[in-house]
């Protein structure tokens, strides 16, 4: 019989390590489950000898795999990592062995990123760990949520299952967050042109104008005197002006962008951006069943994929990507583990619609949570899309009206004082 080393969770959601001594992995999963706990990770313990690590005396080590000389910063792109959820999926849906699937799909790689991580992890499974550990050890690429279905694959012996829904789930949150951006393209170049147009107008128009008023000695009215005085602090042509205003309107998204990330670095900042943006009118509504839906399916298809709830609950908080969500899901998490029902923290929390939360209590009713999780999700998609339309559909007469009020205000204040020009001019001719 061989020795394996485990890490579970017992009935509290509890981490445990132990070792169990069974004759196949199979096994050793059955005697863990006996003892009351829920295994997360089981691999054979290998004994080691004088010869060589793994107990084969005269075998010599395969050299390793050089790794590509390449610049690998930041994260793993999530179109490149779904896709090869997707391929490795495939190939252990057609009987591939896990490592041997692991070097066809790292081979395939481009240099970069994915492809070194991807040598790292087919190492360490060669080594004897599990590819959840393997997986684990670069967060960059994959995060808790992906490592944790992995593990439970892993110990449930449906890997290429998992692999396929957690394929299925990267796309649609894809699919999701491409129809928001798409949604946004229009607006913000209508928005960047016509701030462009404006600055220019001011910086190089109106100080034309304003040379011809001061040269016929036209009073100006005072919208005419606002606006000339907004067009001197673009151009920086006022006393003790040293830096042009336009400067600062070119450079203002960037500055409110660095500015909305430091706020966001502490925790009181995340807590006050994230519930301010919750009720905000219009957007708000549209980011509260973003979340939903992301949160919805994240929990359905953890606890689909035999995740205990306790540490579905508590990845799917962390990666909720709302503060406000955040909170709601911690005290959901603390009141299953003092045994009471779900749904009822999260009524208190009012984060979420009142449907969200009866169909929540049906299904945690009927045993049957991670289906009607994952229908909550699937309703709320077609909801954020109806939404995005409705947005798209308000945001271009909304543009349209905003434009004309400003082409209009800078269009009658420039046209006033050439009013009484040429009614001075007319009166002087008739004299």
């Amino acid at each position: 019989m061989a020795t394996f080393m485990y890490e579970a969770l017992n009935a509290a959601g509890k981490p445990q390590k132990g070792q169990v001594e069974a004759t196949t992995t199979e096994e050793a999963i059955q005697r863990i489950k006996g003892q009351g706990f829920f295994p997360t990770s089981v691999r054979e313990q290998k004994k080691k000898t004088a010869g060589g690590a793994d107990g084969t005396e005269g075998e010599q080590k395969k050299p390793k795999k050089k790794k590509e000389l390449s610049f690998n910063f930041g994260n793993v792109k999530p179109k490149h990592l779904t896709t090869f959820t997707r391929q490795l999926s495939t190939l252990q849906d057609a009987g591939l062995p896990l490592l041997r699937s692991l070097q066809i799909l790292e081979q395939q790689q481009k240099p970069g990123k994915l492809k070194s991580v991807l040598l790292d992890v087919c190492e360490d499974v060669e080594g004897g760990s599990s590819l959840s550990e393997a997986m684990a050890k670069h967060p960059s690429a994959f995060n808790r949520l992906y490592t944790k279905m992995v593990a439970a694959g892993e110990v449930g012996g449906v890997l290429d299952i998992i692999l396929q829904r957690l394929a299925e789930f990267m796309e649609k949150a894809q699919r999701l967050k491409r129809k928001i951006k798409g949604a946004m393209v229009y607006p913000s170049v209508v928005v960047i042109v016509a701030v462009a147009i404006v600055t220019f107008i001011m910086w190089f128009i109106v100080p034309r104008f304003e040379e011809i008023f001061r040269d016929f000695g036209v009073e100006l009215p005072l919208m005419t005197r606002y606006l000339i005085g907004f067009s001197n602090w673009i151009a920086g042509k006022n006393v003790g002006q040293s830096i042009p205003g336009g400067i600062f309107i070119a450079l203002s998204p960037i500055i409110i962008f660095v500015f909305f990330k430091l706020i966001r670095k502490a925790t009181p900042g995340r807590a006050a951006t994230d519930t301010v943006v919750l009720w905000t009118p219009v957007f708000g509504n549209l980011i509260r069943k973003t979340t939903t839906a992301r949160f919805t399916r994240t929990l359905g298809t953890l606890i689909s994929a035999g995740v205990p709830i306790l540490e579905a609950v508590l990845i799917t908080r962390d990666t909720s990507g709302n503060y406000v969500f955040e909170k709601a899901l911690t005290k959901v998490h603390d009141s299953i583990r003092e045994g009471e029902p779900f749904a009822e923290p999260l009524r208190e929390a009012k984060v979420c619609d009142a449907i969200v939360v009866n169909m929540i209590d049906v299904g945690e009713e009927t045993g049957d949570m991670d289906a009607m999780l994952l229908k909550i999700a699937d309703n709320y998609d077609e909801e954020v899309d109806v939404a995005v339309a409705a947005l798209v559909s308000l945001i271009e007469p909304m543009l349209v009206v905003f434009l004309g009020v400003i082409v209009g205000a800078i269009v009658v204040s420039m046209f006033l004082p050439l009013v009484n020009m040429i009614e001075s001019l007319q009166q002087g001719g008739a004299v």
